[in-house]
């Protein structure tokens, strides 16, 4: 019977586990850093989109009730 290959997360996590504590808290802050930041260029691309929606009048205007009239038609 063959053992199990370790996947890459589980050799991630076991190479940030095998640091020092100061060195895994570093390594925490600079994932949070980067999903932020990953997250502003996700809505900047969203927003972006949203005002090419409106100037080339793709966009839907309306209240909330017309959303929900809208989706309960689908």
């Amino acid at each position: 019977m063959s053992i199990p290959q370790a996947t890459p997360f589980q050799k991630a996590l076991e190479a940030i586990e095998s640091l020092p504590s100061d060195a895994q808290v570093e390594i925490i802050d600079i994932i949070k850093k980067r999903l932020a930041e990953d997250r502003r260029e996700e809505i900047a691309a969203n927003a972006h989109e949203a005002l090419m929606a409106v100037k080339e009048g793709r966009a839907i205007y309306g209240t909330v009730e017309d959303l929900r009239k809208d989706l309960q038609e689908e």
